[in-house]
């Protein structure tokens, strides 16, 4: 179990310091960057109100890093010591030579991002995680963070927990390894974000924690095992279709902090709520709105208001986002953070299966 804790998001950080508004104008992002096929996207704007961030540590002895668990994506990457930007200065360094248990390649990474991209060599050592020691783990050192993006963010680097079909470089990702080596009980992990400011969220890997299923469990079959993708039938409000009504895909993502909804489903949803396209919304008119009912697998899936409202220095907004991913399949939502805190989520690699469990 990895104790999972909350920051300052970068949101909040540029807030206080009076960078935001320059920043977002410098930093225009395509969320749906991360989900083209073929290449590992990670658009970093994400994590704007990102917080849930854990510790591993790398070599031997142990060098510590705080990642972000990212079931979107699936490198394991930290910034290195030949690494000179800016972004890595202010960050924990992995360095090589003080590990004994480090075996250098001549094997590049390149991992493309919203505002620019990292590159780095891969390298093999030991990578624990929550006391699983996983021997020989691929891993990218950072070479280069261009632009300021990783310069405000308060993470080292990035777990990958998605499937080694989207791997940069063909890497094997850690829980593939943790599998492979028979480190894990059971060939899943499982995911609790707690709401607001209460602490406790974790990542619990090779077993379900009983204390959050007593909902019971709803279990998903994956559409794609690329992202952890699923087919939904419709969302609706107030017992009325609004959106994915023939069906859609949808990814469930840890690393995306709002929900991403298609660009005409959120026009639609803003008009039904009656909620200006800013996404500013008054935190009083919250009490008001409807719960959005997502419909998956045959049963329904509430995110009430006080979910996809975003509560911030007084100020509310709305945790939607626009983006427009084609796919052969329709189009696509990104079920992030906003999803996730109302429901203990099970990532079942054994089945390719998620499990839902709705929270109290």
């Amino acid at each position: 179990r990895v104790m999972l804790r909350k920051m300052k998001s970068l949101r909040q950080r540029l807030q206080e310091q009076g960078l935001l508004e320059n920043y977002l104008k410098q930093h225009p992002f395509n969320l749906a960057a991360k989900y083209f096929p073929g290449i590992a996207m990670e658009p970093l704007e994400n994590y704007m109100d990102d917080e849930y961030f854990g510790t591993i540590s790398i070599g031997s002895p142990p060098q510590e890093f705080t990642v972000v668990f990212d079931t979107g994506s699936s490198n394991l990457w930290v910034p290195s010591v030949f690494c000179s930007s800016p972004a890595c200065r202010n960050h924990n360094r992995f360095n090589p030579a003080e590990s004994s248990t480090f075996l250098s390649t001549n094997d590049t990474l390149f991992i493309a991002y919203g505002t620019g991209s990292m590159t780095g060599v891969l390298g093999y050592d030991t990578v624990n995680v929550a006391g699983i020691n996983i021997r020989n783990q691929i891993f990218g050192l950072a070479e280069t963070e261009p632009g300021d993006a990783f310069y405000y963010t308060p993470f080292d680097g990035i777990l990958g927990l998605a499937f080694p079909s989207i791997a940069s470089s063909g890497a094997t990702p850690v829980f593939d390894n943790m599998m492979i080596e028979n480190l894990v009980d059971r060939h899943l992990f499982s995911v609790y974000l707690s709401r607001d400011s209460q602490g406790g969220s974790f990542v619990l890997f090779g077993a379900i924690d009983p204390y959050y299923t007593t909902q019971g469990i709803s279990w998903i079959p994956l559409s794609a095992e690329t992202y952890w993708q699923i087919t939904m039938e419709s969302v609706s409000i107030n017992g009325a279709p609004v959106a994915c009504s023939s069906g859609c895909q949808a990814i469930v993502d840890t690393g995306t902090t709002l929900l991403a909804v298609p660009i005409r489903a959120l026009q639609t949803l803003l008009s039904l709520l009656g909620i200006s396209s800013s996404g500013e919304v008054s935190c009083e008119a919250t009490r008001n709105l409807p719960d959005l009912i997502f419909h998956i697998h045959g049963k329904e899936f509430p995110v009430p208001p006080r979910a996809y409202v975003l509560r911030s220095n007084g100020y509310c907004t709305l945790g939607l986002q626009g983006m427009d991913v084609p796919t052969e399949e329709g189009e696509l939502w990104i079920l992030g953070d906003v999803f996730i805190r109302e429901y203990y989520v099970i990532f079942d690699r054994a089945n390719n299966k998620v499990g839902l469990s709705r929270l109290p």
